[in-house]
């Protein structure tokens, strides 16, 4: 019985290791982002998707995309009383990013990328919807289009193919001068 255990054993691992590195080639991933406009200290947050192929073991290319919905603030005055209101600032946000990340190996990975693309700022009254986020994928040339420079930290854990993600970083934005903005990322990754 021992034996026939220890036999079955070998020939999983021997038969499922293949498929295990099989399942490094190819990334994708949703993520929940997190980016703080120092220019007018102003906090955005949104969703975006990524996807990665690797070109060796441990250098990836990753592209990323993120919608950063519309930001409210409050107002106040004092004018013989105290008065707050809530605005809608239409202000929306489009990230788009290229480049390498280069990683460690094991099930838990640390790594650093350097992504070059663009960031589009838009003053779009409609609600954040879907149809506003292809709306500003599509008018990408018409915009208020900037270039983007993002040197990156992070790390993921995987079990199996199933993992997630953190990274963090400073999206420098090329608009009348290099301007540095805080940027986070958590969510989940799938390998294959």
């Amino acid at each position: 019985m021992k034996r026939t255990t220890v036999l079955t054993a070998m020939a999983a691992i021997i038969f499922f290791t293949p498929i295990a590195r099989a399942q490094n080639h190819v990334e994708v991933g949703a993520f929940v982002d997190y980016f703080r406009l120092h220019e007018t200290s102003t906090n955005f947050a949104g969703f975006g998707a990524r996807a990665a192929f690797n070109a060796t073991p441990n250098i990836q290319l990753e592209a990323e995309m993120a919608y950063d919905f519309n930001r409210v603030f409050t107002e106040s005055f004092s004018n013989g009383g105290g008065t707050v209101q809530t605005t809608n600032s239409n202000l929306k946000v489009l990230h788009g990013l290229f480049g390498p990340k280069i990683q460690t190996s094991g099930p838990v990975r640390v790594f650093v990328t350097v992504k070059g693309g663009f960031v589009n700022f838009r003053l779009d009254p409609r609600p954040a919807s879907f149809n506003t986020f292809t709306s500003s994928v599509n008018n990408l040339r018409t915009d208020n289009v900037s270039g983007a420079l993002y040197p990156g930290i992070g790390v993921e854990g995987f079990l199996g193919p199933i993992g997630l993600r953190l990274e963090v970083g400073d999206e420098i934005i090329f608009a009348g001068g290099a301007r540095h903005n805080w940027k986070a990322s958590f969510g989940p990754q799938i390998r294959f």
